[in-house]
C-alpha cells in the first residue's frame, strides 16, 4: 500500500454516465448550462471531504443540449472557475487536449484557475482521436497516434517549462518539431508552485508519457489484475524517468449504482437499461472494438475475432487503452465461464462505459474500493454515479462513511493545496529551474 488514505475524485459528466442519466435525475433540461448545477455537485463533493472534481472535455461541435439534455454545453475551466468560487478545499482537475490546444494559452489558463483557487488545480493531457474534432479545427484527418504523442510529450513539456519559469520568474526557450517558445507567463509561483499534472491514455505512449510527467493518471481497468499490472507498468515507468512512485497516483474509473440492497441497485440499472435506446449498448461496447455490433446475433457465442491482437496498432483509430481493456475483459470472461459467453452478455456486463462497474450496496462498493487500494491496483479511484446528483449524495452519505470507519478516507481537509493533498513533492527552486 503506497498510501495512507485513498484518493476520490468525482467525475462530472454532466448529469452521469448513464444514457438516461437525465431522466434518472430528475433535473431540469437546461442543469447542465447552469453555473449553480456544477456549483452545487462541487459542494456535495466537499460535503464528503472527497479530494477533487473532475471535468472531461471533446473538443467537437455537440448537439443542442436542450435537445439532448446532459450532454457538456459549457467549456471546462469556465465551469472550474465556478466551482472554485462555491468551494474552499475542492481540488480542480481539467481535461484539455494536446491536439487542439496551444500550450502557453492553456499554461496560462491553468495557472490563472490555480491561483485563484489557492492552489487546487489540475490540467488532464490527453490526445484526440475524435474525427469529430479535427473537422472543427480545419483539419480533414486527425494527425495519426504516432504524431498526436509526440506533440503531446512536446506540449506537456513546454506547459511544464512555463509553468515553472513562472515558478522561479525566469524565462524559457523551447525550439521543438512543434512548438517554438520564448519568453515566461506573467505570473509568479501559485500557493502550490503549479497545478498538478494529470495524464489519461492507456496506450504504450499514454503510459510512458505519464511515467515520465504526470502526477496522476486516470486509468480503465476492469480487473484487479489488469490495474495491478497497469499500477506497476506506470510507477515503474516514473522510477525509470527518476521519479518516486510516490509522485504519481493511479486512479482507476469506477462506475457506481448504488442500492440500499442488492435488489435495489438491481432494479435501478434495470430501470435505466429499459429508458434507454438499446442502441447505445452496441454503440459503447462496438466502439472500443471498432466493429459496429447491431447486426450480430445476441445469443450466439461473442465473435472471437473481435477481440484478437491488433496486426497494427498504430493504425488503430479509437483508444488502445479501452479496447485493450475491453479484450482482456470479456475474454477473462470466456474463459472463467467454460461455456459459450454470448454478445447479450457482454452488453450487460460492458456495454455501460468502459470502466469497472459495482451495481450493489454502499458496502459493495467501499469492498471493491479496499481491496483494490490494499492489493497495490489503486491509490484512488474518479468515480462515475450513474446519475447526478443522487448517484453522489448516496456515496457521499453512506459510502464514505463506511471507509472512514475502515480508516481509509479524511474526516476532514487538513491540506491546503491539492499537491499537499495528493502528497506531491513540492516545487522547489531546484525542482523547478
Amino acid at each position: 500500500m503506497a498510501r495512507d488514505h485513498i484518493v476520490l475524485n468525482i467525475n462530472v459528466l454532466d448529469l452521469g454516465i448513464s444514457p438516461v442519466a437525465w431522466q434518472l435525475s430528475g433535473l431540469p433540461r437546461d442543469a447542465t448550462t447552469t453555473g449553480d448545477y456544477f456549483a452545487r455537485i462541487g459542494r456535495l463533493a466537499e460535503r464528503g471531504t472527497l479530494d477533487a472534481l473532475f471535468l472531461a472535455d471533446n473538443p467537437a461541435l455537440r448537439e443542442d443540449p436542450l435537445r439532448k439534455p446532459g450532454d457538456r454545453a459549457l467549456e471546462p475551466t469556465t465551469i472550474l472557475a465556478t466551482v472554485a468560487a462555491a468551494t474552499r478545499h475542492l481540488g480542480l482537475i481539467g481535461t484539455l487536449s494536446t491536439t487542439f490546444n496551444d500550450p502557453v494559452e492553456l499554461a496560462e489558463r491553468i495557472l490563472t484557475l490555480d491561483h485563484l483557487s489557492g492552489g487546487r488545480a489540475a490540467w488532464n493531457a490527453v490526445t484526440t482521436y475524435n474525427p469529430a474534432a479535427g473537422g472543427n479545427f480545419g483539419l480533414t484527418a486527425n494527425p495519426d497516434r504516432a504524431t498526436r504523442y509526440r506533440r503531446a510529450g512536446e506540449f506537456v513539456d513546454a506547459v511544464l517549462a512555463l509553468w515553472r519559469g513562472a515558478a522561479t520568474g525566469h524565462e524559457i526557450t523551447h525550439r521543438g518539431e512543434f512548438f517554438d517558445l520564448a519568453g515566461r507567463l506573467p505570473l509568479g509561483a501559485s500557493p502550490q508552485g503549479h497545478p498538478l499534472l494529470v495524464q489519461a491514455g492507456g496506450s504504450p505512449q499514454g503510459r510512458d508519457l505519464a511515467g515520465r510527467t504526470a502526477n496522476a493518471v486516470f486509468t480503465a481497468e476492469m480487473t484487479l489484475a489488469a490495474g495491478l499490472e497497469h499500477y506497476e507498468q506506470v510507477k515503474q515507468g516514473a522510477t525509470r524517468h527518476g521519479r518516486p512512485r510516490r509522485d504519481i497516483a493511479i486512479l482507476p474509473g469506477l462506475i457506481t449504482i448504488i442500492g440500499s440492497t442488492h435488489a435495489e441497485a438491481r432494479r435501478r440499472y434495470e430501470t435505466a437499461r429499459e429508458l434507454q435506446d438499446p442502441a447505445a449498448e452496441f454503440t459503447r461496447l462496438g466502439a472500443p472494438l471498432g466493429h459496429d455490433l447491431t447486426d450480430l446475433p445476441l445469443d450466439d457465442p461473442f465473435p472471437r475475432h473481435l477481440l484478437a491482437d491488433l496486426d497494427d496498432p498504430n493504425a488503430f483509430e479509437g483508444s488502445l487503452g479501452f479496447r485493450e481493456s475491453l479484450v482482456r475483459g470479456i475474454r477473462d470472461r470466456i474463459a472463467a465461464r467454460g461455456r459459450a459467453y454470448t454478445l447479450r452478455e457482454a452488453l450487460f456486463e460492458f456495454g455501460a462505459g468502459g470502466h469497472r462497474r459495482i451495481i450493489g450496496t454502499p458496502e459493495d462498493v467501499a469492498d471493491t474500493i479496499e481491496e483494490w487500494f490494499r492489493a497495490g491496483a489503486a491509490d484512488g479511484f474518479n468515480l462515475m454515479p450513474d446519475a447526478f446528483p443522487q448517484g453522489l449524495e448516496i456515496f457521499v452519505d453512506e459510502v464514505v462513511p463506511i471507509l472512514r470507519r475502515r480508516k481509509l478516507f479524511r474526516y476532514e481537509y487538513t491540506e491546503t493545496t491539492l499537491r499537499e493533498r495528493f502528497g506531491i513533492s513540492p516545487v522547489t527552486a531546484h525542482a523547478a529551474a
